[in-house]
């Protein structure tokens, strides 16, 4: 049951203020749709900081872990990236399409006649369109454990990547595929943004990665981007983002900048999917929210 603390929490605007009081209002729409989900049974979790300053200027239970999908992946590419910049021999193989990582749902190489694809491309098709047998190939290739392993190096303690992308879990089974809290994801993109992650080129080597992800639906819906073409900055506006999405759950991360300023977001929101309805609220509420912070930037 959500406390009235709580609701209050989540409706009242936290803005930055370091442009003064033309920002004092920015984030009022974004606000009242996510508490407007929260009030009915969705779990929100967001967190915006401003690149330039470090400034918070949003927080909505950031520090609580929630499922976040796909978007743990994203620790995926960043161990894969370091074994390229260390010259491991596991960051320059050539992996094949091993019966035992097939699963259904996001990506395309299982579409694909390609037997093999060396870990730059799987890596390609992970930060494009969250490809789960290229996942699970990378992971095998990797270790699970490693991947761990450097999240933990890097700080996390609230944020990671828990397993195999799988069609079901048992009981011995993770719950999630990955969970994470909002306040860890802006810290590590952020972190990606000033080349502090490894070192620079790991870190844009990620960044790059992520900048072909072509899932454009939730946060990002706000930002008229073609999901297929943004790499470049389109008038003004340049997006980096990772995504995830499971039952009840959808999570996006990224960094937005514009011609008035940059940011690092965070959004997650669990919720009951018990409907087309209840999911689409969710998405547009995300959507909301997105504009919002489109108005910051631009």
């Amino acid at each position: 049951m959500m406390t009235q603390d709580r609701r209050e929490r989540i409706r009242t605007p936290r803005a930055g203020r370091h442009r003064g009081d033309e920002a004092a209002g920015t984030f009022v729409a974004g606000f009242e749709a996510l508490g407007g989900i929260a009030y009915a049974g969705a779990q929100v979790s967001a967190n915006v900081v401003d690149l330039r300053n470090g400034q918070s200027l949003i927080s909505v239970d950031d520090r609580i872990v929630l499922p976040t999908a796909s978007v743990g992946k994203l620790l995926l590419l960043i161990e894969v990236s370091a074994r390229m910049t260390a010259k491991d021999a596991a960051g320059f193989g050539i992996v094949d399409k091993s019966p035992s990582d097939r699963i259904s749902g996001a990506g395309l190489w299982q579409h694909m006649q390609a037997p093999v694809l060396p870990v730059i491309d799987l890596a390609a098709l992970v930060g494009a369109v969250s490809d789960n047998l290229a996942t699970n190939a990378l992971l095998r290739q990797v270790g699970l454990d490693s991947v761990r392993a450097r999240a933990e190096s890097l700080g996390l303690s609230k944020t990671a990547l828990l397993d195999f992308v799988r069609a079901t879990r048992g009981p011995d089974d993770a719950p999630h595929l990955s969970v994470g809290s909002t306040s860890e994801l802006t810290w590590l993109v952020t972190a990606l943004c000033r080349g502090q992650i490894v070192d620079h080129v790991t870190s844009q080597r990620v960044l790059d990665w992520m900048s072909n992800n072509a899932d454009l639906s939730m946060v990002a819906a706000g930002f008229g981007l073609d999901p297929l073409d943004h790499r470049t900055a389109d008038h003004g506006i340049r997006l980096i983002n990772k995504t995830g999405s499971d039952r009840g759950v959808r999570s996006e991360v990224g960094l937005l900048n514009g011609p008035r300023a940059g940011i690092a977001y965070a959004l997650t929101v669990q919720f009951a999917d018990t409907s087309l309805a209840t999911r689409l609220s969710v998405h547009d509420a995300m959507r909301v929210f997105g504009l919002d912070l489109l108005e910051y930037v631009a």
